[in-house]
């Protein structure tokens, strides 16, 4: 049996109590746990006398083990029954204990109440989009660009868009600094990869020249030590390589192996449709954004701090793994860009404290709208993941707990409620 009592924004109080038969098997089974343990003397270990182990076994210990063995399943219960989420372990406090029963207290931490606006007025507009001939061009244009060959210029110096095989060393004050050299190094002109102004000043050199670089670093360069500083570099090229395109033709379009686009005017089309689907998806993202952002707004609610926690934990968790795709420890990532993991959490706390107010409106609405999840949708959800990712539906489901994954599919259709 148990009470559900909310006692102040964002907490809750279980109160379970438990008696009859299965209290005092409770009682019966710690006594025996805890006698197992006592040790008296002439008897071998737990052989002992229930009457002489009594004496080395204090009964308010026996009624606390009870206790503690049925509070995880009373608290479960209590939960089951009264619909409760709780965002963080609850507190356990005994109320009253003895030999016929125990009142146990568990004061939970819950979702906070949510006002909401209305929320009903919230527009969601998809703007309609156009793909211009130009950007079609220039996107095959790019294709041609990226499948171009490189021929070595045996005559001539070094032009835009030219890849020069330098060797360079960077000197500040004529001391040369960690990092500033290499050898048979392909740059590519007009690239901007490196500093700004060095690549220009290649604009001309020809074969086995050599020329001092002045630049300066950027302010916002990512070392330290380097950030705004005046720095000489010795430059020697070596080759140069120019770009030659391939004509763009019906052969150089079936090259490309893109199922159904055998001609030019088939990669055109081609292209076109896929710049329109993506912009399209871009108009679909910045209308669904802009919902959230109104929905955000429109939300009144005293977010605890153990939540706005929690979420930075998983936001920093997603950043760090993006980071180690990119080669990089959350550590290494911290170095160069000289910030702590505390100044990284400040920098993400308002886009936390927004998506939880999305969230919590999002449930508030799925409450209001008597939205509910069956279990085939979860179902049918597993299966589009097994499809997407790849993997077996029951791998999915070691991931993906179903409770979580029917949470997700329930606020999705709050904001698919929303759009219409």
């Amino acid at each position: 049996m148990s009470e559900y009592k909310k006692i102040e924004n964002a907490k809750a109080e279980l109160v379970c109590t438990l008696e009859g038969d299965d209290w005092k098997k409770a009682i019966e089974s710690s006594f025996k746990k805890l006698a197992a343990k006592v040790e008296v003397k002439g008897f071998r270990k737990g052989q002992a006398p229930k009457n002489l182990v009594e004496k080395y076994v204090s009964h308010n210990e026996v009624l606390i083990e009870a206790a503690e063995s049925l509070a995880q399943n009373a608290l479960n219960n209590a939960i089951d029954e009264h619909d409760v989420k709780l965002i963080d372990r609850p507190e356990l406090k005994l109320d009253e204990i003895n030999d016929d029963k125990c009142v146990m207290t568990f004061v939970c931490p819950v979702y906070p109440d949510v006002k909401l606006g209305d929320y009903k007025k919230i527009k969601y507009k998809v703007e309609e989009v156009k793909v211009e001939d130009q950007e079609v061009d220039d996107q095959i244009a790019d294709l041609l660009n990226r499948k171009a060959d490189l021929e070595l210029k045996e005559d001539g110096a070094v032009e835009d868009g030219d890849t020069a095989v330098i060797d360079y060393e960077g000197f500040i004050d004529d001391v040369a600094f960690e990092g500033g050299k290499d050898e048979n190094h392909d740059l590519v002109i007009g690239s901007n990869t490196f500093i700004p102004g060095f690549e220009e000043q290649l604009i001309g050199m020809k074969a086995e020249e050599s020329k001092d670089i002045n630049v300066k670093f950027p302010e916002d360069y990512h070392a330290a030590d380097l950030k705004g500083k005046a720095a000489v570099f010795k430059v020697t090229v070596h080759e140069i390589k120019k770009k030659v395109l391939p004509v763009l033709d019906d052969e150089f379009v079936k090259e490309q192996k893109i199922e159904n686009v055998n001609t030019v005017e088939d990669l055109k089309n081609y292209t076109k449709d896929n710049i329109t689907l993506r912009k399209e998806n871009d108009a679909k993202n910045e209308a669904e954004n802009k919902l959230m952002d109104d929905l955000s707004e429109m939300v009144e609610v005293d977010i605890p701090e153990v939540m706005i926690n929690s979420e930075l934990n998983n936001m920093i968790q997603n950043y760090e793994q993006r980071m180690m795709q990119q080669g990089l420890s959350l550590t290494q990532f911290m170095q160069i860009t000289n910030q702590t993991i505390d100044q990284l959490r400040d920098s993400m706390k308002d886009d936390a404290i927004k998506r939880i107010k999305i969230n919590l409106a999002l449930d508030e609405i799925a409450k209001l709208e008597n939205i509910t999840v069956e279990q085939q949708d979860v179902e049918d959800e597993y299966t589009k993941m097994s499809t997407m990712y790849g993997m077996d539906v029951e791998q999915i489901k070691q991931f993906v707990p179903a409770d979580t994954l029917k949470d997700d599919l329930r606020l999705q259709k709050s904001l698919d409620l929303l759009k219409k």
